[in-house]
């Protein structure tokens, strides 16, 4: 076979198999279908299921199975996505109408996992065999071949409500994202029949019904105002806070007690929740907090915050709403799968894509209970008229040799061969005109059915079947009998199956924490060796002066309503509120500095630390491993920002010191190679802090500076180096940017 090379550029090839990527993600596997709101991997489980017969009114089957099979038939991705899929779609905590029964532990809303799929079981909720699955044999939706063409499976399931609103759905593709709340599942029940009897409402309109987002963990929604535009366009934020209730506790006490969260603090964010509380306390921003406590169970919420006496209970609420996630936010982007392609679609575009949906899913399904009612009207006339012929039917059967020529007989009225009692029965027999599928059901009717109550039924049956033939020709020849036929199936869903509203929605102004001013004092910062900071009381400080300055790497004065600046080695100046930093006792620990910080992989990172009043008043002499230097007024690092650059750095450069200015009069660079350069502290010039700087020390090879000193009034005047004492006044002043002198010793 001659080969044949295509030439073409590499980048139209990795764009078109990027972009038939990004369709696989988008189409296939991460957004939920609008028609019956669900993603791939959940239809394909809630089918199998359906196919395995695990119903609501049969045994609990391992999910394992379920998992497994449906891996093998439907959703060839890996089988933790399918059981998460499985997990999901049975808590009540998340969706607010559970598609699955589960048995055994599927989680809890404090973000504890599942079991694994070996130990928990699962069958079908009521609800979706009844309004997902039910009419799935009556060929109301397309079903395509699996992914290795053994297998068909539905392309959406028959679903007779907007699933997509009352379960919602979160999902992450390529490129975009979708976030649906859950919704109320009666109120969308009333906004679906008022736009099939309007198909003009307007999205106002529509929220008479749906009033907002009906979270399953409650809550309260706060900006009311705002949600109109949220369904107009399918895109915005809502704001939801948690439910607190004061109670009378122990001593007189005062008890907060939290009993609805909101719906984004579902899972690891309760835990996240009850260390921002505590770190209030720890971090001195409230001193009302006696205990708290956890009292969750699988009846609810229940977090108790215990309040000194005298608190002030609503500003401490109102601190919990600004600085915790008891009010947060849920960001709402409606995007879903329509005619086959990503949109973002408002309330209405929803409801409308259902409602279509469910019209076709009408006609599907009454056309075809149509054509069987008809063909079962066929084959009871013709049992009726046989059973008024009977006799003659029977001669005919007697008289024949075999199947085809009686079936002759009564379909075309062939008489060759066949043997009668009588002329005239051979001239009866000769005009008998039944259809092909009459002939069929006479020569399978058993004896009995010439019982005359049997006769009698029949007739009745016949009867019944003519009353469905005129109801569904009706149904599809008249769209108002058709929605009245959809409503009435609505209204059955929503009298079974819907809960009364648990979050509620409100117009709540934004909480206002007032801050209680702190009385300024000094301080004393500590931070040792291995980064752990605190402060402490002056007095504290001057009682142990001796153990504070040999025990940690930084200890100075600092107001308590001020800042610390720390400089690090990438030449990065982090600021932290002294209020930030844990006050207490001479021994206690402190905390690691990188956690009330942005440090961000600093080795070493510490290279310098000074209260921010402190920089204002004096210069900072910078100093860097490849000898870079200058001096820059304190006042830049008066900034608000907890994370700027102090200074600019060549490529594989970091700064190795930073020093206040303040009397020095000599400096010392000492380089890695034992080279020493003392020279004037004049001569550095003074730069902005974006600046690079001059040239200390001139290097060679792989040398770096490795200890920088200062000589002046109060200061060494030597140093230990290689175990000696190096005096300084021996070091020889030259000028800056020289080789220096190599120290033997």
């Amino acid at each position: 076979m001659e080969e044949k090379i295509i030439k073409t550029e590499y980048s139209e090839v990795m764009q078109k198999s990027y972009i038939d990527y990004a369709m696989s993600v988008i189409i296939a596997r991460a957004l939920p279908d609008a028609r019956d709101g669900l993603k791939p991997v959940q239809r394909r489980v809630l089918y199998d299921m359906h196919e395995l017969g695990i119903r609501y009114d049969r045994p609990y089957r391992k999910s394992a199975r379920i998992v497994g099979d449906t891996m093998g038939k439907y959703h060839p991705h890996g089988d933790s996505s399918i059981y998460e899929a499985l997990v999901v779609m049975t808590q009540e905590f998340k969706k607010g109408l559970p598609l699955i029964d589960g048995h055994g532990n599927f989680g809890n809303i404090e973000g504890d996992g599942a079991a694994a799929m070996r130990y928990t079981e699962a069958r079908l909720e009521r609800i979706t065999q009844e309004a997902f699955l039910a009419d799935l044999d009556k060929d109301v939706v397309d079903f395509i071949p699996n992914f290795d063409e053994t297998e068909k499976e539905p392309a959406v399931l028959p679903v007779k409500f907007p699933n997509l609103l009352v379960n919602g759905s979160e999902g992450i593709a390529v490129g975009m994202a979708t976030s649906i709340p859950p919704h109320n599942l009666g109120e969308v029940a009333e906004a679906v029949k008022a736009y099939m009897l309007d198909e003009n409402i307007t999205t106002e309109s529509l929220m008479h019904y749906v009033k907002g987002p009906d979270f399953p963990t409650g809550g309260i929604v706060t900006n009311k105002d705002e949600l109109l535009e949220i369904y107009k366009t399918g895109s915005g934020k809502i704001k939801v806070r948690g439910k607190v209730d004061i109670e009378k506790g122990k001593a007189g006490r005062i008890n907060v007690v939290i009993s609805e969260i909101p719906y984004p603090m579902i899972g690891a964010n309760i835990s996240k929740f009850l260390m921002d509380v505590a770190a209030l306390s720890e971090t001195k921003k409230t001193q009302d907090i006696v205990d708290i406590s956890n009292q969750s169970s699988k009846e609810g919420i229940r977090i108790v915050i215990e309040l000194k006496k005298d608190a002030d209970v609503d500003n401490f609420i109102n601190m919990l709403y600004k600085k915790t996630r008891l009010e947060d936010t849920f960001g709402v982007n409606m995007l879903a799968i329509a005619d086959g392609r990503p949109e973002v679609m408002g309330l209405k575009q929803i409801i409308r894509h259902n409602v279509e949906f469910q019209f076709q899913s009408a006609t599907r399904k009454y056309t075809n209970l149509l054509a069987r009612e008809r063909e079962r009207k066929e084959i009871q006339e013709g049992l009726i008229k046989a059973c008024n012929v009977i006799d003659l039917v029977i001669e005919i059967l007697r008289g024949s040799k075999d199947r085809g020529m009686a079936k002759a007989c009564l379909v075309e009225g062939k008489t060759d061969g066949i043997r009668f009692r009588s002329r005239e029965s051979k001239v009866m027999a000769a005009q008998l005109q039944f259809t092909d599928k009459q002939a069929n059901a006479i020569l399978e009717m058993r004896l009995y059915k010439l019982i005359g109550l049997e006769l009698q039924a029949l007739i009745h049956e016949h009867e019944e079947t003519m009353a469905n033939i005129y109801r569904y020709e009706d149904i599809l020849d008249r769209r108002d009998s058709m929605a009245q036929v959809i409503i009435n199936e609505l209204d059955q869903i929503k009298r079974s199956y819907a809960v009364p509203r648990k979050t509620k929605i409100e117009n709540i102004a934004e909480a206002v924490y007032v801050e209680k001013k702190v009385e300024e004092m000094e301080v004393v910062f500590l931070m040792d060796r291995f980064g752990y900071a605190k402060t402490i009381d002056q007095a504290a400080y001057e009682r142990n002066k001796e153990a504070a300055d040999t025990e940690n790497k930084y200890a100075f004065s600092c107001k308590n309503t001020g800042r610390v600046c720390i400089f690090t080695n990438t030449g990065q100046l982090h600021t932290i509120k002294v209020t930030d930093i844990p006050h207490g006792r001479f021994r206690d620990k402190g905390v690691p500095i990188d956690n009330i910080s942005n440090f961000n992989g600093e080795k070493e990172f510490v290279v310098a630390a000074a209260s921010q009043t402190s920089l204002n008043l004096y210069r900072m002499i910078f100093v860097t491993k490849l000898a870079m230097m200058k001096i820059v007024d304190g006042g830049e690092f008066d900034v608000a920002k907890r994370t700027v650059a102090a200074t600019k750095l060549m490529e594989e450069d970091e700064v190795v010191s930073v020093t206040i200015l303040n009397g020095q009069s000599q400096i010392i660079l000492q380089s890695a190679e034992g080279y020493f350069l003392k020279f004037d502290v004049e001569e550095i010039p003074e730069k902005k802090k974006n600046a690079i700087g001059v040239r200390g020390m001139k290097l060679t090879g792989k040398d770096y500076v490795e200890q920088v000193y200062y000589t002046g009034i109060g200061l060494a005047e030597g140093v230990l180096y290689k175990e000696k004492t190096l005096d300084f006044n021996k070091l020889k002043t030259a000028k800056r940017d020289g080789r220096g002198t190599r120290v033997r010793i």
